[in-house]
């Protein structure tokens, strides 16, 4: 090269002065531009161009250590903002972002492993992507990400479509086409021992990434690593800590449920040792489970309740009442109702019926089932003191049946020790079980007398009960309904009185025993009936022969009627049974027209009701009319007839 083809010096020193004040390719460029315009040598314009290449070098070397430091100071910045708490979504998408703007590329992306396939999953994208979403299924049969994974190293491509240095896969090799993507490059998520997934990056542009370019980014996947497992694993923690406050509050709600059941518990047993009744433990357990209880005894008979349970009015008590069984667990027969045995080991004694005001937990049916323990230990301690008084009791009963030696104030003053009154009114009833059970009979007896506050006996198979009551039929009906449902077979019962001195016990109790043979001489075997209730036949069953009673009971309202209005009911009756119930022929002995007979007759019916005339009915119609004339006849007609006179009053 020779002097004249050598730059100025003077436009030496300029470039040097551009490169001094690190002036922008821009204005390198110009003053290359402004030489050639200057100078026509080849030789100058040769030197002019490399000059300015070397200026160039020169500043790109110079601006390396900027950049590098730059990327650094920005890396040290996501590594502050990783380093804060996030949702994983949320970091994963932080990370793509602070990817893409680090290199300044088109977009980026995460995939990770999934854990139950071969495969992985975009989680976050950043850039317009259209294809590469959250969800995307990532194959592990090819691409950049995949050789990043397999050689735990970046990867990249400055043109993936036409790459062969790895296997493509059609899925991604469409996703990249559909994005226009050419330059791909990918490191690899991976700790020591356990390898995430990967973070790309990618450029439409065809571009070879730089080292420093790689290592920012390789940098920056190392620190998402970290940041990705510290945040599984604070979700995680999360996870169990929020198991542990769960746990931690059921077991706060299970020891104060549990508490309250003792102490619930605590105050019914005190119930018991105090010697309350059924009642008030079941109001005490029903303010406590928030509900109406009901306590039912083995055949149905209320014990005691707090209230009215409709649901169960229309059900047997079979539908409502379980099955004795080891566990004993509440159970809910009904929508809105449930039940539990009340039982002390195989023995059941009734059963606890709850109808919550709202549904109950477990703790509640807990306590329930408590309560149904407690109140069969209850019943279980008053049979037991049942039994020991019953002794008393059927030691006093004989001896009212069989001690005529002892006088009836002594008797009286006995029964008076046992709070039985036997100045009020009472009656006997006499069960005979047309089958077996006899043994469960006389418990059931036991039950029962201490049920109504009477006395219980047991003579041979008959069952012998003094309760007290008015009305010996009624008593008795239920008396053979309860124990019928109980044994499962019929259960003849016959019953007298009432009677309220204790003098006439025995005699009730013998009329009783002829009640319970003509039911059965009559063919009436399981059937319940008073002495009283058999009409004539029981009159002579009676050992006061209660004739008044009698005639009061057949005909009384027509003897009152005629007393009332002066009319000859009575005597019409008479001709009409004599003339063969012929009302021509009674009209004739009456002397009176057919018509009046006939309207008389009707009047009867009225007063006896339809089926006066029945065989039945008829008969002992005809013996009250026989029996009123030949006690009006003994008595004379200057004695007025009564038949408003007490039980016994009347001519024997």
């Amino acid at each position: 090269m020779t002097t004249q083809d050598a730059v100025p010096g003077d436009e030496l020193l300029e470039l040097l002065e551009l490169l001094a004040e690190e002036a922008s390719p821009t204005l390198l460029e110009r003053w290359a531009q402004r030489l050639r315009r200057e100078h026509t040598s080849v030789g100058i314009l040769e030197h002019v161009d490399r000059a300015r290449n070397l200026a160039l070098r020169i500043r790109g070397s110079a601006a390396r250590p900027q950049q590098r430091a730059a990327g650094m100071a920005a890396l040290v910045d996501i590594a502050r903002e990783l380093a804060l708490p996030h949702e994983l979504g949320t970091l994963l998408k932080l990370i793509t972002k602070r990817a893409r703007l680090l290199l300044n590329l088109d977009m980026s992306w995460i995939s990770l492993h999934s854990e139950d396939e071969d495969c992985s999953y975009v989680r976050a994208a950043d850039g317009h992507a259209s294809t590469i979403t959250v969800g995307f299924r990532v194959p592990s049969d090819g691409g950049v990400g995949n050789e990043a994974t397999r050689h735990c190293a970046p990867f990249w491509s400055s043109n993936y479509l036409s790459d062969d240095r790895f296997p493509h896969s059609g899925v991604i090799d469409e996703v990249v086409r559909a994005e226009k993507l050419c330059s791909i490059l990918a490191v690899p998520l991976q700790d020591v021992s356990t390898s995430l997934g990967s973070l790309y990056v990618a450029s439409r542009e065809s571009r070879s990434f730089s080292t420093d370019e790689i290592t920012l980014l390789s940098s920056l996947g190392e620190l998402a690593t970290v940041a990705i497992e510290k945040t599984r694993a604070l979700d995680r923690t999360r996870a169990e800590v929020s198991e542990l406050r769960t746990d931690t509050t059921e077991a706060v709600h299970t020891s104060q449920a549990m508490r309250r059941i003792y102490e619930t518990h605590s105050a019914l047993l005190d119930l018991v040792l105090r010697g309350e009744s059924v009642h008030s433990l079941v109001t005490e357990a029903a303010e406590k489970l928030g509900g109406t209880l009901l306590v039912s005894d083995t055949v149905g008979n209320v014990l005691a309740s707090t209230g009215d349970i409709p649901e169960i009015a229309d059900f047997e008590h079979h539908w409502i009442s379980t099955d004795v069984s080891e566990q004993h667990h509440p159970c809910q027969p009904i929508t809105g109702v449930w039940s539990c045995p009340v039982a002390a080991g195989s023995e059941q004694f009734g059963t606890l019926v709850l109808r919550p005001n709202e549904t109950p937990d477990e703790h509640e049916l807990r306590l329930l089932r408590l309560v149904a323990q407690t109140v069969a230990m209850l019943l279980l301690i008053q049979r037991s003191t049942a039994v020991a008084e019953g002794q008393l009791r059927e030691e006093l009963f004989e001896d009212l049946l069989s001690s005529p030696w002892l006088s009836p104030q002594q008797h009286a003053e006995r029964a008076r020790r046992l709070s039985i009154n036997l100045n009020e009114p009472h009656v006997i009833v006499v069960a005979r079980p047309e089958g077996k059970g006899h043994g469960r009979a006389a418990g059931w007896a036991s039950s029962y007398a201490a049920r109504w506050s009477g006395l219980k006996s047991v003579r041979g198979d008959n069952v012998v009960l003094l309760l007290p009551g008015a009305e010996a039929g009624a008593v008795a009906r239920s008396v053979s309904r309860e124990l019928s449902e109980l044994l499962g077979h019929p259960v003849t019962v016959g019953a007298a009185g009432p009677f309220s001195e204790p003098a006439r016990l025995p005699d009730t109790y013998q009329e009783a025993m002829r009640c319970l043979d003509a039911l059965t001489a009559l063919g009436n075997t399981g059937h319940a009936a008073a002495a009283g209730e058999l009409g004539f036949v029981g009159m002579l069953l009676s050992d006061n022969h209660d004739v008044d009673g009698f005639i009061r009971t057949t005909i009384g309202p027509v003897l009152d009627y005629d007393s009332a209005q002066s009319t000859e009911l009575v005597r019409t009756l008479r001709a009409y049974f004599e003339s063969g119930s012929s009302p021509t022929n009674a009209a004739e002995a009456l002397h009176v027209h057919p018509n009046t007979v006939s309207r008389r007759l009707e009047r009867v019916t009225t007063l006896l009701g339809p089926n006066w005339q029945h065989p039945e009915r008829s008969l002992e119609i005809q013996l009250a009319l026989r029996l009123q004339r030949t006690r009006h006849t003994l008595r004379g007609p200057e004695q007025p007839t009564s038949l408003t006179g007490h039980a016994g009053s009347g001519v024997r």
